[in-house]
């Protein structure tokens, strides 16, 4: 190696602890960096609302599926203790799906209805 190689190497070494301490020490003496432009904050009460009920029928069937297990964690009937009899057992069972197809329907109107307000609003082109 000569001389002009053996001095890069050891500004690439300079020049990464200069940087390593730049992110250290933020205050440090550093050029600015260029502002990017950065999505807003807060978004429209409306596709804000939108958002969470797309969330919570996405979450629906995981839920669903940890309540259906519920009762593998009631107790059994021995015999010094009553536990939960198989009638209760089936009443929750089928009054949970009877909730969880509620729900679903309410999610899936909501869902329809945005659907029916986005085709009325005409396009803005505000896009990339």
């Amino acid at each position: 190696m000569s001389d002009q190689d053996q001095g890069t190497g050891e500004d690439r070494g300079q020049d990464r602890a200069a940087a390593t301490r730049a992110v250290l020490d933020p205050d440090a003496d550093t050029p600015p960096r260029p502002a990017r432009a950065r999505p807003p904050i807060f978004l429209e009460r409306r596709s804000y609302r939108r958002r969470r009920m797309m969330d919570a029928a996405r979450v629906l069937p995981i839920i669903g599926a940890i309540l259906f297990m519920v009762p593998l964690l009631w107790s059994q009937p021995d015999l010094g203790d009553p536990g939960v009899p198989m009638s209760m057992a089936v009443v929750y069972v089928f009054g949970l799906w009877a909730l969880l197809i509620l729900v679903a329907g309410l999610l899936s109107r909501s869902a329809r209805r945005w659907q029916d307000e986005e085709a009325r609003e005409p396009a803005t082109g505000g896009g990339i």
